[in-house]
């Protein structure tokens, strides 16, 4: 399994994109779509280099979700890099999330998980409860065509 256009898009989506440097709420450097791998303030890019850091820092954050060995299918590895990279691999570990699906939750139970993550300084956000509702649709979805970024494209 592999990152799809799915993913990539609708990450895109939740995450907007910036094409000069600004400090995120945590004061880090960020840039296009979340970057912040040696970003520095004054940094410019264009929309086509936020999207090769975009499949770059995707590419990793699968790589870490891929380790946890709990992704079975291909909507449950979107819907939890998805989580990781706007979370943090180290937030899913630790999570009560990960802990669910590890032994086998159910359904409901493992929606419920990803609807504790929509608080940010503990107001429940607008953009949060959209992205951690399509995570978890996402994780139960069955895809019976998938489109895969190309080798050109990570």
């Amino acid at each position: 399994m592999k990152t799809t256009k799915i993913l990539f898009n609708k990450v895109k989506e939740f995450e907007g994109c910036r094409l000069e440097a600004y400090q995120d709420a945590a004061g880090v450097w960020t840039i296009g779509y979340g970057h912040t791998r040696r970003v520095l303030r004054g940094d410019r890019i264009s929309r086509y280099l936020a999207d090769d850091y975009l499949r770059c820092d995707l590419a990793q954050t699968e790589r870490q979700v891929l380790a946890l060995g709990v992704a079975e299918t291909q909507g449950q590895l979107d819907a939890l890099v998805s989580f990781a990279f706007n979370m943090g691999i180290g937030r899913l570990k630790a999570s009560t999330l990960l802990k669910v699906i590890s032994v086998g939750g159910s359904e409901a139970n493992i929606r419920a998980e990803f609807m504790r993550w929509v608080y940010a300084d503990g107001k429940k956000l607008a953009g949060l409860v959209r992205r951690r509702r399509w995570e978890a649709d996402r994780y139960f979805e069955e895809s019976p065509r998938l489109e895969f970024l190309s080798e050109q494209e990570l």
